[in-house]
């Protein structure tokens, strides 16, 4: 009868002795047993990369192009109309002068009372011992002449109480900015024995007057 309690064989130890020929293969020389090569992927990749980049540039000298091809037809464009340009400039230079013309004797008109409304004006101001004889109109005020009533003192003191009157005139201010004795001021008349008045009113100047 077998005894269990017999010990079982050991393994035979492994043998440390090198194959009993050497391995005589050159790994370096062998082909190659992969399907796709690592290197067809990293040349790919370049090739794509290249290939984006000449489009990109291509794109760029097409932008370019046309570009310089619309700068090329604009400035055929800008010589082209450039003398009708210089025509219409010399035009609207020209009616610029005119209009600065017109402007200014449109102001100068504007600063200058109506002659009826100054006239019915000073007819209503006008004090009952002074008449008015003549109105003159120049271009840098108004002569006014008329007879003064009275003994010389009287219309000597009429005539200064008519010039203080003018120059409180509300009306009158709008138009003139001095009231003042001309000529003689006041002298008596030999064909009438009357005494004469002169007086002269200012215009604003134009300036004044727009500003206004």
């Amino acid at each position: 009868m077998p005894s269990f309690l017999k010990k079982k064989p050991e393994a035979a130890p492994v043998s440390a002795m090198p194959p009993w020929h050497p391995n005589l293969r050159n790994f370096a020389r062998l082909p190659d047993t992969k399907v796709v090569r690592t290197a067809f992927f990293i040349n790919g990749a370049f090739a794509f990369l290249a290939l984006g980049l000449l489009l990109w540039f291509s794109f760029q000298e097409y932008k370019l192009h046309n570009l310089q091809r619309q700068i090329a037809d604009w400035e055929q464009q800008i010589n082209r109309d450039k003398k009708d340009s210089d025509q219409f400039v010399a035009v609207y230079g020209k009616f610029q002068a005119e209009q600065a013309r017109i402007n200014e004797v449109s102001a100068f008109v504007k600063s200058k009372p109506a002659v009826s409304q100054l006239l019915m004006h000073l007819g209503e101001t006008l004090p009952r011992d002074i008449a008015l004889d003549a109105y003159e109109q120049q271009a840098q005020g108004v002569t006014l002449r008329g007879s003064v009533r009275g003994t010389p003192d009287q219309a000597s003191g009429y005539a200064s109480a008519y010039l203080d009157q003018l120059r409180t005139d509300n009306v009158l201010a709008q138009y003139f900015d001095d009231f003042s004795f001309s000529g003689q001021g006041v002298s008596r008349n030999p064909a009438t024995r009357r005494l004469s008045l002169q007086l002269f009113l200012h215009f604003k100047s134009t300036a004044k007057a727009q500003k206004k």
